[in-house]
This record gives structure tokens, C-alpha cells and sequence, in this order.
């Protein structure tokens, strides 16, 4: 099943965003989805939420984990939100763990849990994991849903590593450019990760980690938040559907166009005949649904790479070929980003209708 398929039967990727107060969470998910707005708020019936009302709701101290946030810029993503165990103690817990159970529980898979992210702030003085945080990796059993710890505000850190270089006598340049890196290496050895992957305290650890820096700013990079989440998922339904649902990793919609595209069409002799040169560029079209009216001048461009690629690529697909496929293929998609006319397929004021355009569609 390709991922145009895939998206209109499962429609969108669940995440259970948990973390603490001001950890940046809602900061990441705007970045996840390319835009500085607020979410919008749907309850548990699909029913849009006030924001006079969702805003009282909040300074009463109440607070719904069933709700869906939703961002206009990215509707393929849906986001539940839990506050962390901090404010509401056991009880929140108990709220996260049946949530967990619940969606575990559902028979579509649309409305199953695809994946949790746990944000853990490094701005904070101690920044340490919280008792909190070491029960519910200790008690909580998220079954098949993955767990991705996201270590945010992480540029705090780029401090002492830069106090750390300039009393090892290094210029004020060179502990600016050297900071982060040397932030990096102490954190990977550092007592978080060690708690959290080797400690026999730990009875369901999360699948892997993420470091998110600079959140706050407009060039900030998610691309290994999507590339890590990618790689925890195991189905490979959800996988193509998370892949091909953001919009912020090209690349990672390059590896999976390429890797998942191209060996189909190839020959016994390791060849692709000319006729479907067209069809690859159109299949590799539905790993990015957000480009859907693009010019001929740049398909023929693409036409063109591909017969490169193809050439090139012997009966077995070695990794060099698909790494080839793959950098063609970026300069495809990056023309076709600046060129073409780029449409929400599910705006019902779009020209673009998914049905009439499973691949990429053509303009004069």
C-alpha cells in the first residue's frame, strides 16, 4: 500500500506529547508543523473547543489528555497533551497510563497511539530526571507505542560547556564554536541517559533520545526528531504514514521514495525501460503529498535525474545507488518546493482534489 492510500485510510499520526511545565512543548509542535499559531482544540466528539473556554478551563486547573490539538499548517498530525506529573501527581499518572491503555485498545488503526514524546527541559538547575519521570518509564508499559525522550532547551547546556573551554585557556571564538559539541559529548556520558538506558530501575526504557537546541528560533532544525522517530516506528504502515505526513525532513522523504520506489521497477538485467521513467517520479510523488501541482519543465527535469539513477543501479541496489537516487532526488523535490504551487489536499476550498491527483498532478 503506498502512503496516498495509506493516509486516506488512517488519515493522521497520533502523538502523546508529556512533559513538564514550560518544558517547550508547545514551541516544538509549532516547529513540527511549520508555523508560529495556536493549536486548535477539538474534543474527544471532534467538536471544535472555544479558546475563551479552553482558557478558563486551564486557570481552573482542568485539563483533558482526550482533547486533540490540531495546527492548520499540518492537519496530518494530531497532538494530546498531558501536563505533566508534577501538577497533577498521582492522579495525572493514572490519567496518562489509562490513556495509554485505552488507545492500546482501539481496533482502527486511526485511532490508535502511533507514539509518545517525553520532553524533559535541560534549562532547569538540577536537570535531572524527576522522580516523576523515573516512574513512568518504571511502571508505564506503552505495549508497541514507542517512547522518544526529548531533551529540550538543550542550548542551556552550551553555557557551562563554554565556561568549561575558556578555563581550559580557549579563546572566546574558539569556545563559541567548540560549546556545542563539547555540551554533546559530556551530556551522552552524563547521568540522564545512564538512568534512563542502564539502570535496572528502569523497566521499560524509551526507545531512543533526541537533543532539540535553539527551539525558539526560526531556523531551528526537528529533522532528527523525524528522522528518530521515524526509525522507533515498527509497523510499516504507520512508519510510511508518519513519514510522509511531515513536511519538515525532505531527506527523510527522499530515503523512503527512493528505497521504497525504485527497486520495483527495475528488470532482471537491472534496467528500467523508458515508459516508466514517468511512473517512478509519480510514485515517489505521494512521499510528499504537500507538493501536489507541479510543473512539466521540472518533471521533465526529474525525468531526466532518474534515468541517471536507474542507469546507474545494477540488479542488486547497492547502498551507493540509492544514496545517488537519494541526493537526485533532493534536488528534485527542492525545485519542485520553490516551483510548483503547493496545496492542502484536505481544504475543501483546494482545486487539488486527492482523488483526481494520487501523484504528483501537472499544470501548463
Amino acid at each position: 500500500m503506498d502512503p496516498s492510500e495509506i493516509r486516506k485510510k488512517i488519515g493522521r499520526f497520533r502523538i502523546l506529547v508529556i512533559g513538564r511545565a514550560n518544558a517547550g512543548k508547545t514551541t516544538i509542535l509549532q516547529r513540527v508543523c511549520n508555523t508560529r499559531e495556536k493549536p486548535e482544540i477539538y474534543n474527544s466528539a471532534g467538536k471544535k473547543i472555544d479558546a475563551a473556554v479552553l482558557m478558563a478551563s486551564t486557570e481552573r486547573g482542568l485539563h483533558e489528555i482526550n482533547n486533540e490539538m490540531v495546527f492548520r499548517s499540518n492537519p496530518g498530525f494530531v497532538f494530546h497533551d498531558s501536563r505533566g506529573f508534577e501538577a497533577g501527581g498521582e492522579e495525572e499518572f493514572e490519567k496518562v497510563k489509562a490513556f495509554i491503555t485505552n488507545r492500546s485498545k482501539k481496533t482502527r488503526l486511526r485511532d490508535q497511539l502511533h507514539a509518545i514524546w517525553y520532553c524533559i527541559p535541560m534549562d532547569e538547575a538540577h536537570r535531572s530526571v524527576t522522580k516523576a519521570e523515573i516512574k513512568f518509564f518504571s511502571e508505564c508499559d506503552t505495549g508497541s507505542t514507542p517512547v522518544i525522550v526529548l531533551f529540550t532547551k538543550f542550548d542551556a547546556l552550551y553555557n557551562d560547556a563554554y565556561e568549561q573551554l575558556r578555563s581550559e585557556r580557549a579563546s572566546r571564538e574558539e569556545a563559541e564554536e567548540l560549546a556545542p559539541k563539547r555540551a554533546e559529548e559530556s551530556f551522552e556520558s552524563g547521568p540522564q541517559l545512564k538512568l534512563l538506558f542502564h539502570s535496572k530501575d528502569i523497566q521499560h526504557p524509551p526507545k531512543c533520545h533526541v537533543r532539540l537546541p535553539n527551539m525558539d528560533k526560526d531556523d531551528a532544525d526537528c529533522g532528527p526528531l523525524m528522522q528518530f522517530t521515524a526509525a522507533t516506528l515498527d509497523d510499516e504502515v504507520v512508519k510510511q504514514l508518519f513519514v510522509s505526513t511531515q513536511q519538515i525532513n525532505l531527506e527523510l522523504c527522499m530515503k523512503y521514495a527512493v528505497e521504497r520506489t525504485v527497486p520495483r521497477f527495475l528488470d532482471s538485467d537491472g534496467t528500467v525501460s523508458s515508459g516508466d521513467h514517468w511512473l517512478i517520479i509519480g510514485r515517489s510523488g505521494v512521499w510528499f503529498p504537500h507538493i501536489w501541482v507541479v510543473s512539466v519543465s521540472i518533471l521533465v527535469r526529474a525525468r531526466a535525474m532518474l534515468i541517471q539513477v536507474v542507469a546507474r543501479c545494477s540488479q542488486i541496489v547497492s547502498v551507493s545507488n540509492l544514496v545517488r537516487a537519494r541526493a537526485m532526488l533532493i534536488q528534485v523535490v527542492a525545485r519542485c518546493s520553490q516551483s510548483c504551487e503547493c496545496v492542502d489536499p484536505r481544504s475543501s476550498s483546494s482545486h487539488a482534489d486527492p482523488s483526481r491527483y494520487p501523484l504528483f498532478a501537472v499544470c501548463l
